[in-house]
């Protein structure tokens, strides 16, 4: 595994890969791995002559509350679970080279971007975009991996590479949970022992959404009060950032499901801000 921290060497080694017919699959992440990310790394093998993973701590899409600077980090250890699965080049650029001190340009897609996790996070989307954007650049890669945990994420990425022509092609894998069905975050070492325990009630709310839709309610109001109801008993130490049944592609409001939707929540337990999606089959064609 080849560890490069400059953007032009990043660019000069994939230009060579594709000049000698390999095809490459981009996995970015910001570290300080789990199963999930091994997940995408394992499948990202799977596509591609090359496995380029880039692990970028990207300070733009944090606001200033937020937690950039007690993300947790372990480059080490991240390093030897990356080359473990079989990354071919490891890219840890500095935010430095990232953003130059003059750097004005971004790119948005404001219609997805400011409702869900856009709305306590106005700015967030913006630096995603902006720095996947720049990681399509300079990798040129044929694939790009994504969690579904991060729905809105990924929808929004899809559209970004619709709109501007950008020749990857982005797959996504299902959300890797703990047994008792928390979805794995590196914000997860945040939870306090008491917070851990009643993190699982966030998925279990939205299987229970989900159950009642295979019962036949289509009424979104109502799926929702039901899963805000059973929150409210078993996560007490938790506050609701949002829970909206949407669209899976354009992330529009469904107030009546008439086709399959995702219901998308986020959760603040102590420091850990937890987001969390499940598809609603409206339609029988979600198991």
């Amino acid at each position: 595994m080849q560890i490069i921290k400059t953007l032009s060497e990043l660019s000069e080694l994939c230009r060579s890969f594709h000049q000698a017919q390999q095809s490459i699959c981009l996995v970015p992440t910001m570290g300080y791995y789990h199963a999930g990310h091994e997940d995408l790394m394992q499948y990202g093998r799977t596509l591609a002559d090359k496995l380029v993973v880039s692990l970028f701590v990207n300070p733009t899409q944090f606001g200033p509350a937020e937690d950039l600077e007690n993300y947790p980090k372990d480059h080490e250890r991240d390093s030897r679970i990356a080359e473990s699965h079989g990354c071919d080049v490891l890219f840890l650029p500095d935010a430095a080279d990232m953003y130059t001190a003059d750097h004005a340009t971004w790119v948005e897609v404001p219609k997805m971007t400011k409702i869900l996790c856009g709305l306590s996070r106005p700015i967030h989307f913006r630096g995603v975009c902006t720095v996947v954007l720049k990681l399509f650049n300079l990798t040129q890669a044929d694939y790009a991996v994504f969690g579904e945990k991060d729905w809105q994420q990924q929808a929004i990425l899809k559209k970004m590479v619709e709109d501007l022509n950008v020749p990857v092609t982005i797959k996504t894998r299902a959300t890797v949970r703990e047994a008792d069905g928390l979805a794995l975050s590196s914000r997860n070492v945040y939870l306090t022992a008491e917070e851990r325990k009643q993190a699982p009630a966030i998925y279990a709310g939205l299987c229970a959404a989900r159950t009642l839709v295979k019962k036949g309610e289509r009424n979104a109001k109502k799926i929702k009060d039901l899963v805000l109801q059973k929150w409210a008993v078993d996560i007490p130490l938790g506050r609701l950032d949002y829970l909206n049944i949407v669209d899976p592609y354009n992330l529009e409001n469904v107030e009546y499901l008439e086709q399959d939707a995702l219901m998308a929540c986020a959760v603040r337990l102590g420091k850990a801000r937890l987001i969390d999606n499940i598809l609603l089959p409206a339609c029988g064609t979600q198991a």
